[in-house]
Order: C-alpha cells, then structure tokens, then sequence
C-alpha cells in the first residue's frame, strides 16, 4: 500500500458537542466479515462496512488471493465466496498496511492452505510482536518465518497439515483467539482456546451467523474442523470504540447533549461506556436491538462532573483499544484516577501508555506512567500545546476531543492514520460544533 501524506491537525479550545451521530462501522466486525465471507459458499451482501484504509486492506488481501468482492460504495459490499478451495496463490507479498487485526487474523488463515504466502505491512506494523500467533499456531503444525524479532514480515509456508490444539492464552487477545479458530476451522480434529478474561466475541458470533457450530463452556470456545461457511447478510453496527471518543467528548464539555446511533453494544465491547459511568458519565440507553447477532444501541450522553477512579481490572481487556479516549476523560476528572493491568497497552499501534502520558504531560496534566497502566491527575482545564499521535490514529483522534477542555489550541502531529478507524472524523467534529483546521505536514509535501 502506498504511504499516506502525513497531516497535522490544528483544534480551536472549548465547545460543546450536540445533536446526532452514527459513527462508522465496527472495524473488527467489517474485517470478519470480508473474511468469512470469502471462504463461504455462495455470496454475502455487508452493508455499514467501515471504509476505512486498515477494513480496504483486508479486501485487498481477498482480491489478490483471487476472490471478486464488489465494492465498497456507501459501506456496501458483495463478496463472491470461493471456499476454502478457491483460493488461490498471490503474485506477490500481501500487504495489510497498518492493520493488526489484519495481520493477525490471516496468520491463521492462511497457515492451513497449500501455497505460500507472506504478510507485511507499513513500518509501524512491522515493528509490532508477532510471536504471541505464530507460536501457537507452530503448535497447530503451521510453519511461519518472522524476523529474529519475531515481527512481520511474516513467510507462510503452504502444504503443512494442521492438528486442533487445546491452548490457554496467557494474555486476553481477541486476535490471537480468532486467528487459532480460523486456523482450527483447517485442522484435523477439535481446536480450543481459552482466555483468562473476556474478549470480544465476534468472531464466534459470526461464524455461528455463516452456519460454522461454535460451542462454548464458560471461558472456553471450541470448534471442530472441516465444516463449510455459507454465504449470508451482515448489518455492520457503528463502532464503539469510534464512539469513545464522542462519549468522553460530550461528558467532559459542559453543554453537551449527544445522541449517537445504531452503536454495537456487545457486551465484551462497552467495557468503555462502564468505566465512563462509575466515572460518573450520563450515558443513556434509548433502545437495543440485534442485527445479524449483533446487538445495537442508541446512547445519549450529556455533560457530567466526571470523578478519577481505580479502574476495574476486570473491564480493562472489555476497553482495551478505547484507552487513548479514557485517558482524556482522566484528565477531565476531580481527582485521580489509577488504571493497573493494561500492559497490552504498550504494544498496540503505538506504546499508547507511553504516548498517552507524554501527550497530556505537553498539556500540563500531572501522569505517571507506570508499566501495565497510569496514574493520571485530573485538573478543571487543560493547557494547549503541541503533541505527537506517533502515527496512531487513536492518539490523534484522543488529543483532538481533549481540545474541548484546553485554554488554548490544541496541535496534534501525524494524524493521517485516523482514516485507518474513521474516515470522516474531521468532517463529523466540525458538524458537532468543533473548530478542527487540518495542515499537510510541508516536510511531506513533494
């Protein structure tokens, strides 16, 4: 994939969020989708597909690997399914660009069909531990080369047979557990995995919709190799973690009043909207519905005098990519609040602990950064001032809603990776009432 022009944004201090908002499709859904529908029989129609640059690199990975997906146009796609026998060898390396999920979900995949293949990605990604699948997976009987690093790119040698594994995750992964079902969906016999505290489950819930049996025990889910998948309708639900960021906007800005639509509201995902809450958010269900396994909601959130808390160790892997976001409403909040046992923090598109703290220290919050999590020091205003997302997309889109409470602009380098999660975001915050100016980094200009 070619790399994107790097962008710097400019956001004007104060204001309110109001009126209402679907934010775009889940990602995590939008790239199982694409997947699973590929290896079925027959076609599936996607609509509220996320249009976002990691969701197109998954497509096309599918197309290289000779599937016909037409689309995407308005967040519709129809993907021509072709089994698993259908796939075919690529020309080349395939290229996921910035998208861990991607990466680790086709690790899987792919290590159970009879050609080679390799998957890399953009310099970021390349640099982000790998290990935690192709180990596993090894176990499985799959062979995978990374670097001395154990990092992408990573070589997928085709032909070996695979064998179900039973396999205890040593850290919460929904990644890692999807990429050993898919896997297990090629292997003789049963495959296993279980978690020592809940993740998101959609990659069951979904295959359970493409007519693949799922069981599950507790904290255990299992699968038997060998059964097909089945073309079908998947209604992508807006993104929760997208909507992080317009929930701890409209809490932390007084005035605010925001209805958002149509929002995932799977129970391992609003992780987020619990700790907002024993935060002392105004969060709001107006309704719940379930759409293709899926359940939705609407929320309504008003401003509210947030307070610091110990985060719950138990919500913590049901809110893991909506930290960036929580550490803004710390910020916000009268008193402290101590977040322990988020260390899979330190290895997301960036060290979001690290870049977190640095970001909000440039804005005069007292943060201590601690190894699996953060003491934060709430303050009535933020300063403004310059700070660097270090090229991820959640950082950036964090540091813009933390405008809403600064003194003064809030300037925010490298934000060109939001389009990866949120294509739109800029348009939709000047839509809500915010002043957001967006700059070509002059140094990236050719």
């Amino acid at each position: 994939m070619s790399a994107m022009q790097s962008e710097n944004w400019r956001v004007a201090p104060g204001g309110a969020l109001h009126g209402e908002a679907r934010v775009p499709g889940d990602k995590s859904i939008s790239h199982r989708a694409v997947m699973l529908g590929a290896l079925a029989d027959g076609t599936t129609q996607v609509t509220g597909l996320l249009e976002g640059a990691d969701v197109l690199a998954t497509i096309e990975v599918f197309r290289a690997l000779g599937v016909v997906i037409d689309g995407p146009e308005d967040g519709a796609v129809t993907v021509h399914g072709v089994g698993w026998e259908g796939l075919r060898a690529p020309s080349g390396p395939l290229d996921v660009g910035n998208s861990g999920t991607s990466m680790r979900l086709l690790a899987g995949l792919l290590a159970g069909l009879p050609f080679d293949t390799v998957l890399t990605g953009d310099a970021s990604l390349n640099r982000r531990p790998m290990r935690r699948v192709t180990e596993p997976l090894a176990e499985m009987g799959a062979r995978i080369t990374a670097t001395e690093a154990g990092t992408a790119p990573l070589h997928i040698h085709g032909g070996s047979p695979l064998t179900g594994i039973d396999y205890k995750l040593p850290v919460a992964s929904a990644q890692v557990k999807s990429a050993l079902l898919l896997a297990g969906m090629r292997a003789a016999g049963h495959t296993c995995v279980t978690e020592p505290a809940p993740t998101r489950d959609h990659t069951e819930r979904m295959l359970q919709g493409f007519g693949y049996p799922v069981s599950r025990d507790l904290a255990t889910v299992c699968l038997e190799g060998g059964r097909r998948l089945y073309g079908t309708r998947v209604d992508v639900p807006a993104d929760i973690s997208s909507a992080a960021f317009l929930l701890v906007g409209a809490s932390i800005a007084p005035g605010s009043d925001l209805t958002l639509r149509h929002v995932g509201w799977n129970p391992t995902r609003t992780g987020v909207v619990e700790i907002l809450r024993q935060m002392g958010a105004d969060i709001e269900v107006l309704g719940t519905d379930e759409v293709g396994g899926e359940p939705v909601a609407d929320l309504r959130v008003r401003s509210a005098g947030l307070r610091g808390i110990a985060i719950p160790e138990e919500l913590v892997p049901l809110a893991i990519d909506e930290f960036p976001a929580l550490f803004i409403a710390a910020a916000c909040a009268e008193g402290e609040t101590l977040l322990s046992g988020a260390a899979e923090l330190r290895v997301k598109e960036s060290d979001r602990i690290a870049v977190m703290a640095e970001g909000l220290q440039a804005l005069g919050v007292t943060v201590e950064a601690r190894e699996d999590g953060a003491r934060i020091v709430g303050q009535p205003a933020l300063g403004g001032g310059r700070v660097h997302s270090h090229t991820d997309h959640r950082i950036a889109m964090a540091f813009a809603i933390a405008a809403l409470r600064a003194e003064a602009p809030v300037e925010i380098e490298a934000c060109e990776n939001v389009r990866t999660s949120f294509p739109g975001f800029v348009g939709l915050l000047r839509e809500l009432g915010m002043g957001l100016e967006v700059d070509p980094d002059p140094a990236q200009t050719p």
